[in-house]
């Protein structure tokens, strides 16, 4: 009497596929996931600086004549503007009153993991003010 045994070619070939897969998704996951959170925090740096930027055009005659703290409109964004053109970013500048907010967006591609790029976006505002120990007389 024969007895036949059951070959296990390639068990082993399918259990190191498997293996490889997972080991690529997770480091997929942290090389694109920290490439997301660092587009994050220089995405929130770029807007926050543009704000800080544009919010340092005051309008001097409103100053002058009623002693209230405005932006210059027009200067205010053409300096965030400036300001964004400057470090590679894109984004709006929207000036009111003594504010200017700020946002600013970028594409973040995955490189290892299978999905879709992801559009990073912050917004951050800076006010033009003065101390509080500090008076403004016209």
């Amino acid at each position: 009497m024969s007895c036949r045994r059951r070959s296990d070619r390639g068990s082993v070939t399918a259990f190191v596929v498997i293996l490889a897969t997972g080991l690529v998704m997770v480091a997929g996951m942290a090389y694109d996931g920290g490439a997301v959170l660092t587009a994050h925090a220089t995405v929130r740096s770029h807007a926050a600086k543009a704000a800080r930027t544009a919010a340092q055009e005051i309008d001097l005659d409103t100053l002058r004549s009623t002693g209230r703290v405005e932006l210059d409109p027009a200067a205010a964004e053409t300096a965030g503007h400036a300001y964004l053109a400057a470090v590679g970013a894109t984004g709006t500048v929207d000036v009111e009153g003594d504010t200017a907010t700020v946002t600013v967006s970028v594409v973040q591609p995955m490189h290892i993991l299978p999905l879709p790029d992801r559009t990073v976006i912050a917004t951050e505002a800076a006010s033009a003010t003065t101390r509080d120990d500090q008076e403004l007389t016209p």
